[in-house]
């Protein structure tokens, strides 16, 4: 485990030495709020190492070295975003095994379907869900961290043979630097959506100001107590509250049974502030927005899918994965939609 800057500074120099770096990430999103990267799995040529991020040391040195490489990642989505959020750190470049293998058309794509069918080697699941920001961890925490690396070369030579036999090369790296460029971008919580939740469009303007108060005393309670929010209080009980109170419902059965007194009396505090908001400044609830579309339109967005289907059907592709119905709708409506469009979907959707 590398957990200082004296173990650290071998491992750049071998980091030097090799053009590609495998790595993956775990986090304690479960235990902890907001969530931190608390491991850092890298694999190079005769190497699979643990770098330990909530280390006391410099890890600047590291994320330099990593930038200039092609970094081997399983779905890249979720890691891309940690970097970016804990470290500032986007990699120039990158190989997605599991886009690779959606290309492909594979229907099993992940990261242990993927070394059993390449490997035949079945990965163990089970520390999957634990706590990563515990320390020392347990010889088989590191051993599954190890192994969720170590296949990523051998998996990366046998897709990209695959993606290069096929044409569709070009499709994964598009798609891997689009990924790239969308981690770049940090975006902050809309202050009108990040409250609301599932079912919440059926509550009236009063009781969704109520449930607006809930969601912020539970992010103060869950940052305040460094545990995830919904271990303070469920989505589900959050709405049954605010609708509990404005019909003068009972409180106290909504709640957690060993619930403090002093989250209770603040959960009643809550609740009242939403009561106290006059009805000109409450919530409002969000408009659907629905798309009439014309019968020109509509015949189009038919042309597209059907477009769509045979392509999927003949490169045997999720239809869903070269389109989904939002943006073959966006297409049949708006132009400058295709723009929006990689440069091989556009290939499959515009000419196919």
């Amino acid at each position: 485990m590398i957990a200082n800057e004296k173990t650290l500074a071998p491992f750049l120099t071998e980091l030097e030495r090799t053009s590609w770096v495998a790595v993956d990430t775990e986090a304690d999103s479960l235990y902890a709020y907001p969530e931190k990267l608390c491991l850092l799995q890298i694999s190079i040529p005769g190497a699979d190492v643990l770098v330990d991020t909530l280390a006391s040391f410099d890890l600047q040195p590291l994320w330099e070295k990593l930038r200039g490489r092609e970094l081997i990642l399983h779905g890249s989505d979720y890691d891309l975003r940690l970097f970016n959020r804990c470290h500032r750190f986007v990699p120039d470049q990158m190989f997605d095994t599991m886009i690779a293998a959606r290309l492909l058309g594979y229907e099993q794509f992940s990261l242990s379907s993927l070394v059993e069918r390449h490997l035949g080697i079945k990965l163990e699941k089970g520390p999957q869900k634990a706590n990563w920001a515990q320390r020392p961890l347990s010889p088989r925490m590191e051993e599954y961290a190890r192994n969720d690396t170590r296949h990523l070369r051998t998996l990366e030579q046998a897709l990209r043979a695959e993606l290069t036999a096929l044409g569709r090369l070009e499709w994964h790296r598009e798609f891997c630097q689009r990924l790239v460029e969308e981690a770049r971008v940090v975006r902050s919580p809309d202050p009108n959506l990040e409250w609301r939740m599932k079912g919440s469009q059926l509550l009236d303007r009063q009781a969704l100001t109520i449930l607006r108060e809930l969601w912020y005393w539970r992010e103060r309670e869950a940052i305040q107590c460094n545990r995830p929010p919904f271990f303070i209080l469920a989505h589900d009980t959050l709405s049954a509250l605010a609708e509990a109170a404005v019909n003068n419902g009972a409180l106290d059965p909504l709640m957690p049974r060993r619930m403090s007194q002093r989250r209770r009396d603040t959960i009643r505090d809550a609740i009242l502030r939403g009561l106290e908001v006059p009805a000109a400044k409450q919530a409002q609830r969000l408009q659907t927005v629905r798309r009439h579309l014309t019968e020109a339109q509509k015949s189009r967005l038919q042309e597209f899918e059907q477009r769509r289907n045979r392509q999927a059907e003949k490169l045997g592709l999720e239809a869903s994965f070269i389109a989904s119905r939002a943006t073959l709708v966006a297409l049949a409506s708006e132009p400058a939609a295709e723009q929006e469009l990689m440069q091989w979907q556009r290939g499959l959707l515009m000419t196919g």
